[in-house]
């Protein structure tokens, strides 16, 4: 962690004067694509309690995209959704327990992950510096997308209900969360744990840790494209995105965070536009931020907002039962 106070950081990162123009016609050119959603269920997969399916979409650049959708067996419908987005080096989520508290889940695998890479696959490290030149090929263009269609599978399930759609991930799950609340307005509660891509271009001063020093590594060899890189990062930032955030959100991050400066936590949060928000931030936790106590914060919060207490799960000892 800095020696100054790092809620009292900032930003250097400006949002650029098209930025909303620049996403309006990514997203009318995804529009464009069909879902062709295909939902295939996975016996092995399943418990007696709990039904797995892998599905597969069509995202931007007409990439197929590949996810975990998890139903409990016994269910009333309409069903709460939760949707879990994966970190960075990390593959996407089986959220079988999630599905046992009563949710529709999914597990998200945006490009490059598995059983979304055969048609992309930059590898890890390697996606957050794939063509980095330019915001219109650049990896997280169609990432993001990727992400963000997972809420329009989950609204064509007719066991789903669209008005009770929570998203909650960790560090690149974090961000995702973010981004998504700020561009599906569908979302109606939201997670961000110790969010990554907010601040990219404080983060790399602030750390060398990955995956921020693969930025690091690239500008060592092309020290003159350090504002060109930059500005494409500004398009992608989730500094420039969250003033859109209108659904109930909780943050969380560590003080100690060496992935994810706490720095860039404290600036996002700040910037968030909803006016129900909460920011919990802990003392001597780095880059897990204190996920093993959090969680029954994070089960609260998605409990309260997406689904009635009396059919609340919970574990021998009273308190929330967590997901995987």
């Amino acid at each position: 962690m800095s020696a100054r106070n790092p809620a009292d950081y900032g930003t250097c990162v400006v949002k650029p004067p098209d930025f909303d123009a620049f996403w309006e016609d990514v997203l009318a050119e995804a529009a464009k694509i069909p879902l062709n959603a295909e939902v295939t269920p996975v016996p092995l997969r399943s418990t007696p309690e709990v039904e797995v399916f892998e599905v597969h979409y069509d995202s931007l650049d007409h990439v197929r995209i590949a996810g975990w959708y998890c139903l409990p067996r016994q269910r009333s419908a309409p069903l709460p959704a939760m949707v879990f987005y994966p970190g960075y080096i990390s593959e996407p989520a089986l959220p079988k327990a999630y599905a046992l508290r009563g949710y529709a889940t999914f597990g998200a695998a945006p490009r490059g992950k598995l059983r979304s890479n055969r048609q992309f696959n930059p590898g890890y490290p390697g996606l957050l510096t794939h063509n980095i030149l330019d915001r219109n090929t650049y990896s997280y263009r169609g990432f993001y997308v990727d992400a963000w269609r997972v809420i329009d599978f989950l609204l064509d399930q007719p066991e789903v209900d669209g008005k009770r759609i929570g998203i909650q991930g960790g560090s690149q799950g974090g961000a995702l969360t973010l981004l998504t609340a700020s561009m599906r307005p569908e979302v109606a509660a939201a997670s961000a744990q110790a969010p990554y891509l907010a601040g990219m271009m404080d983060a790399i001063q602030l750390t060398h840790s990955n995956p921020y020093e693969e930025i690091n590594d690239y500008l060592r060899l092309h020290p003159e494209q350090r504002e060109q890189v930059a500005q494409t990062l500004a398009y992608f930032d989730c500094h420039n995105f969250v003033d859109r955030i209108r659904c109930p959100i909780i943050v969380n991050i560590g003080l100690n965070d060496d992935v994810c400066p706490p720095e860039t936590g404290y600036e996002v949060y700040r910037r968030i536009g909803s006016g129900d928000k909460q920011l919990y931030t802990y003392v001597g936790h780095g880059h897990d931020s204190n996920a093993y106590e959090h969680g029954a914060i994070i089960n609260q919060f998605f409990d309260e907002r997406l689904r009635s207490a009396a059919v609340v799960t919970s574990s021998a000892d009273g308190k929330p039962v967590s997901h995987d």
